[in-house]
This record gives C-alpha cells, sequence and structure tokens, in this order.
C-alpha cells in the first residue's frame, strides 16, 4: 500500500510516495518540477495552474505504481487563496515576497501593541506574515466576494476533495492563531477588520479530510491533513530524541533553526528574540527562529546566470571549502529579503562593515555559508536562553543537510556535534503522519525509530 506525499517549496514541488517495510519508510520519488512565481501589473503570484497540473502528473505517476491508499499536502507558510461562494478560486496566490505590505507590520505592531498581538499569537514578526497580507487584502478587488480563505496546502486539498478546513501547523503561521487557545483569535481578527466568515474550522495532522473525487483514476484517495507547513513535516522526520535535548535546523531556501516544546513560550525574552511558537505534529511547539538559508545562495546563483555563469550550488562549495573563513554579514538583514541580485548586497554589507569584499563566486559562497553558520549560532543561543534548556546536539534536515561545508561550520560555531540527514524529512514526516492515520504507525515517537531505521546520519563534530 502506497502513501503520496505533495511537498511544494518556494523553487520546487514533488511527489513522492513511501510504504512501509520491514519497520523502515521507503521512499521513491515519482515527479519534480521547478516553479516560480510570476509578477505581472497587481504583483506577485505564484503560477498556480502550473503547480496544479505538475501535482497531477505526480499524483497519476503514483496510481500507475500500485494502490495508493492516502495523500498529503504541505507547502511553504502564510500564502493562501480566497474562494467565492461558489467554490472558485478569485485569484492565483500571492506570494509572501510580493512588497504589497511593506509598513505594515509597522503600522499594526503601533496600533495594536506588540505585546497583545505577541501574548495571544506567540509569532515571530515577520512582514508576510498572512495577518498583514489579509488587512492589505481589504482594499483589493476580489475581498468583497471572498467567502472562505484557505492556506496553499489546504487550499490543494479543497481542490482534490472538495472539503473546506484549516490545518493548525500552517494555520499558526498566520499570526491569527490564538496559540494558548489552538483556534482563531477572534477578538484579534475583529481588531483588524477582516471578515470572520473566511475563516474554516481548524483541525490537524492525521484527520482524514475527504476523498479525492472528480479526477478520474485517483479518486477514492483518502486525503489526510498532514503538518501542513513543510517545516512541521520536516520536524516530525527529524529522529529527534523524547528527550527535547537536540536542536533542529530545517535547512531549505529558508533555515529554520528550532526546539521542539510541549508548551508555548510567550514571555517577554521570547518577544524581544522574536521567536515563533508554531503548532506542530503531536501537539508539539515548534520553537522556531527564522534565518535566511539558502535564498541567499539560490538567488546569487541565479544572478549570475543572468550573467552568463553557470554554477551549481555543489560546486561553490566544494570551491567554498578551499577558502579561508573571510567576511561575515548578517543572513538576516532586510537587504535580503525581497529577490534580486544577492552578491551586489554582500558587497555592500561588507563595505558597510569595513570587511574586504570577496573576490570569486567561491568566495561569495564561503561569506554566506559563514555568515549562515554564525546566524545559527546566535538564534540557538536565544532559543535555549528564552526555552531554559541546554542541547547537547543538532539535527540538520532538509535539502540542506547535504552541504557538507555548511554542516562543519555550524558544528564548528555552535560547538556541539551536528547529525545530517534525512534530506528529505518534509516527505518522511508527512507519510508518517498518514500511515498514523490509518493505523500502520502507533504514535511520532515510533514513527521517528522507523525514520532512523531508514536513513544514515553523517556526525560532523566541531573542530577545535
Amino acid at each position: 500500500m502506497l502513501h503520496a506525499a505533495i511537498d511544494l517549496g518556494g523553487s520546487s514541488g514533488r511527489v513522492t510516495v513511501g510504504e512501509l517495510v520491514d519497520q523502515k519508510i521507503v521512499l521513491t520519488e515519482l515527479h519534480r518540477f521547478k516553479h516560480e512565481p510570476i509578477q505581472n501589473n497587481d504583483g506577485l503570484f505564484w503560477d498556480w495552474q502550473f503547480i496544479l497540473e505538475q501535482i497531477k502528473i505526480g499524483l497519476n505517476k503514483a496510481v500507475e505504481l500500485g494502490q495508493v491508499a492516502t495523500v498529503g499536502v504541505d507547502s511553504w507558510a502564510v500564502d493562501y487563496g480566497l474562494i467565492d461562494a461558489n467554490g472558485a478560486l478569485l485569484a492565483p496566490p500571492h506570494c509572501y515576497r510580493d512588497g504589497r505590505t511593506d509598513g505594515v507590520m509597522a503600522h499594526l505592531k503601533n496600533e495594536l501593541g506588540v505585546d497583545y498581538i505577541y501574548g495571544k499569537t506567540g509569532i515571530q514578526f515577520i512582514f508576510f506574515n498572512t495577518m498583514y497580507q489579509l488587512f492589505v487584502e481589504k482594499n483589493s478587488s476580489i475581498y468583497g466576494r471572498a467567502d472562505k480563505f484557505l492556506m496553499v496546502p489546504d487550499l490543494i486539498n479543497y481542490l482534490l476533495c472538495g472539503s473546506i478546513s484549516t490545518e493548525i501547523t500552517n494555520a499558526s503561521t498566520t499570526q491569527l492563531l490564538n496559540v494558548h487557545t489552538q483556534d482563531w483569535d477572534w477578538e484579534l481578527i475583529e481588531k483588524l477588520g477582516i471578515k470572520k466568515g473566511l475563516f474554516a474550522k481548524i483541525n490537524k495532522p492525521g484527520v482524514q479530510v475527504g476523498e479525492i473525487k472528480g479526477h478520474g483514476k485517483l479518486d477514492a484517495i483518502k486525503v489526510i491533513s498532514v503538518g501542513s507547513h513543510d517545516t512541521a513535516s520536516a520536524v516530525a522526520g527529524a529522529p529527534l530524541g523524547e528527550d527535547g535535548l537536540s536542536a533542529y535546523i530545517s535547512s531549505g531556501t529558508w533555515s529554520l533553526v528550532g526546539l521542539e516544546l510541549t508548551k508555548p513560550v510567550t514571555d517577554k525574552k521570547a518577544m524581544e528574540f522574536n521567536i515563533t511558537n508554531e503548532m506542530g505534529v503531536d501537539d508539539r511547539i515548534r520553537f522556531i527562529k527564522n534565518v535566511a538559508g539558502m535564498w541567499l545562495l539560490e538567488e546569487s546563483l541565479d544572478y549570475w546566470a543572468s550573467k552568463g555563469e553557470h554554477y551549481t550550488a555543489a560546486e561553490l562549495a566544494k570551491a567554498a571549502a578551499e577558502l579561508p573563513r573571510g567576511a561575515v554579514i548578517d543572513a538576516n538583514d532586510p537587504i535580503f529579503e525581497k529577490p534580486g541580485a544577492m552578491p551586489e548586497r554582500i558587497a555592500m554589507l561588507c563595505d558597510k562593515s569595513n570587511q574586504q569584499t570577496p573576490q570569486s563566486t567561491a568566495g561569495y559562497a564561503r561569506c554566506i555559508f559563514d555568515s549562515l553558520a554564525d546566524a545559527y549560532a546566535k538564534v540557538l543561543a536565544q532559543l535555549q536562553s528564552a526555552a531554559g534548556v541546554k542541547i547537547n546536539a543538532i539535527n540538520i534536515v532538509g535539502g540542506g543537510s547535504a552541504n557538507r561545508l555548511l554542516n562543519q561550520l555550524t558544528a564548528d560555531t555552535t560547538g556541539l556535534p551536528v547529525y545530517a540527514g534525512p534530506s528529505e524529512a518534509t516527505v518522511l514526516g508527512s507519510i508518517m503522519v498518514q500511515m498514523q492515520s490509518v493505523g500502520l504507525i502507533k504514535s511520532l515517537a515510533q514513527g521517528r525509530v522507523f525514520i532512523k531505521n531508514s536513513i544514515t546520519q553523517e556526525e560532523f563534530k566541531p573542530r577545535g
């Protein structure tokens, strides 16, 4: 029996199936595609029809391979679609990097108060949070016709099976969910002037939301709510122990650096550090802070390609490993928030801080990796201080866990052993939750044991 994971990242997507064999989750990737947002006169939007077409190609490949029992969808956070009373999507989802929210966060922090917002939601302040997007959306041409608001994975679930609901891990990223009640914060929503009727009921990972219908041979596959925020699935797929002494870094376009807690921390220290309390699988709290991640390198590669210089991330990482530590910049500087010429921006920050500008593409890559490792160390210190815990290891998961140089630099800067893998943590976490929903796996703890059985982790020890 196969279980299918639709995993959408900010620059690519894939459809993978998994099955349980001898207490191991065996994966087969069936379809992978690249995608990017489209800029038009109304803003920056995801290439929605293309994404849906690619998902369907992947699912059709899955049913050709064997009997598919369940499917789950995860994606990046904060973005959404609006559907009307007839169930029609009113516009493609906006991309969170769109400039429409510029200045909104500062305005609402001033109007409502930082303590008020953080005390209720426990969510870090980032300019693209759904709260700011919906606040701006009130002025759009489609808002008046909107009947329901659905996050990207929930929108795909709806298009597959017709069920309208919002999965809690992604709902928590909106900055509109009360982290204490685990329901929409109606008082906050009212203060923002957003229609309450837009919000669907909340469900949790492992719930069956419906069965696929109207899609030919895909029909009758059970649609399961997984950790629909990709980081929630990635953390579920990280083979962490139950002692809570390991930190995790979900390394992709973004690096999400975090701890797994059982209760939220929304005090002044956590707020001042701008740490987020997002919901996780099995009612865990993902105590997280965002770091820019591979976004800096991805955008740099695009910049060099536009000038006729083509490199891969692996090539530059290998070349960067031959160089000594050089300039280090703030990887979370707001200058990096929007797409564009990252090397020029890095050079600008180097000049500003009186450091030597990198002299080659490998030099820029080395600067990015050193800067990320330093950012990880700083964030991990903040997380431990705010949560009152001391960690003894770091588990790096996701595509970025294959970057051996960054893994080693992270071990060096933190003084902690780093365990790399699984690179497919998000898919493993999604499929594990699906298997749990049909009774193949008993618990998150057992699922993580099965995941550990399924992979080989590499250890990186700190160098003097």
